[in-house]
């Protein structure tokens, strides 16, 4: 039997909060939608204030409450401030598992799947803990620390900001003993105002690295030695390590050759070399890879090979470069998505279109862009300066969705076929009308732009057209398996 995460006891006393009974938990949830039966309901107050939705909680089995006024639907924790609680009851984990080491990694671009990575090799090591999705912000850093189990031995976790002062406070939280600092791209420019205040921010990081603990950084990046003076004033104790294609990087990117839906990639570390194949495709994807590696084993070890081993065939998080094979309609055959619609900043973009040049297929390249937010008064010259990498890719034609990818479709001018629409379910019909069998159509862009409703539809789309196709197939086997196919 599992034993619980925490008991009402343990919560009461780690936030200060009051409880008449006690109880036990074996998850944490901030949203009913997601909650799982057992779980303790953290009601907090956003765009909406979490004290709605504790009856429904309840009723989808939740075990109790931590709320900041009387409920009386089940047992719960009450407390001043359920976000400060939040908080408390993070720091308090952090003591418990006190024996585990602690990653945590920020930077422009690559922190999810640099996150996933990490999580990969330190399972074949031990008991690991890391984020969901993207939780890395003001609320999910404490819920993520919240949800890390006393025999944790590895923990990951991103840090996030969208504005100046928020870094700092979330790595004091985690301590890390590790920090990792991916890149330093132009994003979040109308909070930040400049790519070098961006690297400010970034380093806060080490506000919360231990004393005596490693910092790791890009050993190409126009910021590192801004990154290096700043850790010197964060945590003069730290030792620095760089991954890059140098060979004066401490992990240096040897090679990468793709191959249609793989790479194969060579790292140098430690003065051993090491190869391994993922299952997506470019060159940002094994330097995230080296990173990762790097962070895994700052020192020599016997286990860099086990660590290596359990990053083959590492496939990239939902939404960030997933290659999927859909189905048109009337058994007229298949296509690729590639989804990288998660979010998107000009460097993102420009890696994700690099990538998509160098997959190969047997149809037509057709690239879907959503218009990138928070650019700054640079966006227009952003969006504008894509159009060389959307003509490297080979694509036949771009669909654009977003006012600000008027400044791109103007660049390409007649030298690419163009769609611009601000509305998703018209792009989406638009795309669904050009796809042939062989196709392979990549999505990209910011989160408001949309572009992950249009990969939704697209899978909706698909499958009823697989419907479609075993309904044709009268029984042949080879229609009536599979599904949406992972590539």
């Amino acid at each position: 039997m599992t034993p619980p995460l925490w008991t009402a006891r343990q919560i009461a006393e780690a936030t200060h909060g009051q409880t008449a009974s006690d109880f036990a938990i074996t998850g944490l949830s901030i949203d009913t939608r997601s909650l799982q039966a057992g779980d303790l309901f953290i009601a907090l107050q956003a765009e909406r204030d979490g004290h709605d939705f504790v009856t429904a909680a309840f009723t989808a089995g939740a075990a109790g409450a931590l709320v900041s006024q009387p409920v009386t639907d089940g047992p719960a924790i009450q407390v001043t401030d359920v976000l400060k609680a939040l908080e408390q009851l993070g720091l308090a984990a952090r003591q418990r598992a006190h024996q585990a080491c602690r990653i945590a990694i920020t930077g422009s671009v690559g922190k999810t799947s640099l996150k996933e990575m990490l999580a990969r090799m330190f399972r074949a090591l031990g008991p690991t803990h890391c984020n969901v999705r993207s939780f890395n912000n003001h609320w999910g850093v404490p819920l993520t620390l919240a949800r890390m189990p006393e025999n944790t031995q590895f923990a990951v976790f991103e840090i996030g900001m969208n504005t100046p002062g928020e870094i700092a406070p979330r790595a004091r939280m985690v301590r890390p003993h590790r920090a990792v600092i991916t890149k330093i791209a132009p994003a979040h420019l109308e909070g930040l105002g400049s790519v070098r205040a961006v690297a400010m921010e970034k380093a806060a990081l080490f506000a919360g690295l231990q004393p005596g603990g490693w910092a790791i950084l890009p050993h190409e990046d126009e910021f590192t030695e801004l990154l290096k003076s700043q850790l010197a004033i964060y945590q003069p104790d730290a030792r620095i390590l760089t991954f890059g294609v140098s060979p004066e990087a401490d992990a240096q990117l040897v090679s990468c050759k793709s191959e249609g839906l793989t790479s194969q990639i060579r790292i140098r570390l430690h003065e051993q070399t090491v190869d391994i194949e993922l299952n997506t495709v470019g060159t940002h994807w094994a330097m995230n890879a080296a990173a990762a590696l790097l962070a895994a084993c700052p020192t020599p070890s016997d286990k860099l090979d086990k660590l290596a081993a359990a990053l083959s065939a590492f496939a990239p998080p939902p939404g960030r470069g997933t290659a999927e094979t859909l189905y048109l309609p009337d058994q007229r055959g298949q296509f690729t998505l590639i989804d990288d619609a998660y979010n998107a900043n000009p460097e993102s973009m420009r890696a994700a279109l690099t990538a998509f040049a160098a997959r190969s297929c047997e149809g037509r390249k057709l690239v879907a862009l959503g218009e990138m937010l928070e650019i700054g008064p640079t966006s227009q010259a952003e969006h504008a300066a894509l159009a060389e990498p959307v003509l490297a890719t080979g694509a036949t034609h771009l669909f654009a969705a977003g006012a600000a990818m008027h400044a791109l479709t103007e660049t390409l001018g007649s030298r690419l076929s163009t769609e611009l629409e601000s509305d998703i379910d018209s792009l989406a019909e638009k795309v669904k009308k050009m796809l042939k069998s062989g196709d392979a159509v990549l999505l990209k862009g910011s989160n408001a732009s949309g572009m992950n409703r249009l990969a939704e539809k697209l899978r909706i789309w698909s499958g009823l057209n697989r419907q479609q196709t075993v309904s044709g197939s009268q029984g042949d086997p080879e229609h009536l398996t599979g599904g949406l196919d992972a590539v």
